[in-house]
């Protein structure tokens, strides 16, 4: 029998890997139901899905590596991150899934949550407050009107495979459906801004660099306190802290 690696795992979800399967463990069916129903919609390379027993999900490997992982110092050359790029131009110009993702909330609701986030960091001592402040000044630039696209809703860099300078996969679709795409941009940029114009580069179109910035800022100030909670480090040099702290 293949050795099983638990690759990520948590009180909402876990994944485990069996030689070339992964077996998604999640409760909330509605979640499962939305990764399955926009990967067979997506323009772009994802997993095969092989069999589904609530609340279970197996997907084959995709080929080739992860683009890179945040904290890390990432070796892959820019045509590479440039075809990321172009892969995230065509998931945004293809017709919209049926329901907003991670990408789509309110602006009434991300304010909300921002404040919220930001003064439970303050008050607790996590962060020092002129860090929290500014970059919740900074944040602002993404609170704004948007048209809706075909987002993935959670494009870290880890969540993206590669061979050569090929999009062989993108996983973990859970979060997916209609939102921001400078979301995705900035998410998938997040932690290496110097890799930001080779991404842009591949999309093809003309992006509002300060809301990308806004965007690191915010998806970092709101996700302290859930990684924390769920057993990661936000600390972790070249992580979220350290992504906040740049923006000073």
């Amino acid at each position: 029998m293949d050795e099983v690696k638990v690759v990520v795992a948590h009180s909402e979800r876990a994944t485990l890997r069996v030689g070339d399967v992964f077996l998604k463990v999640d409760a909330d069916q509605e979640r499962m139901d939305v990764e399955v129903e926009v990967m067979a919609l997506a323009p772009v390379p994802t997993p095969e899905i092989l069999w589904r027993k609530p609340p279970v999900l197996a997907i084959a490997a995709v080929p080739g590596t992860v683009l890179g992982r945040l904290g890390e110092p990432s070796t892959t050359p820019p045509k590479a991150w440039a075809a990321v790029g172009a892969a995230i131009r065509k998931l945004h110009d293809a017709p919209l899934p049926p329901r907003p993702g991670r990408a789509g909330r309110s602006i009434d609701e991300l304010a909300a949550e921002l404040d919220a986030e930001c003064e439970w960091l303050v008050t607790n001592g996590v962060l020092p407050a002129d860090l929290v402040t500014r970059n919740r000044q900074v944040a602002e630039a993404a609170l704004r009107p948007w048209n809706p696209v075909f987002t993935h809703g959670d494009l870290q860099i880890a969540h993206v495979f590669i061979e050569g300078d090929e999009v062989t996969g993108i996983i973990d679709w859970s979060e997916a459906g209609q939102g921001d795409a400078l979301y995705d941009l900035a998410t998938v940029t997040l932690g290496h801004e110097e890799r930001l114009d080779d991404v842009i580069a591949g999309y093809g179109a003309d992006v509002d660099l300060e809301v990308i910035r806004a965007w690191w800022s915010l998806r970092s100030l709101l996700g302290i306190r859930w990684l924390a909670e769920h057993g990661f480090d936000p600390t972790t040099p070249g992580c979220e802290v350290d992504v906040l702290r740049a923006q000073m």
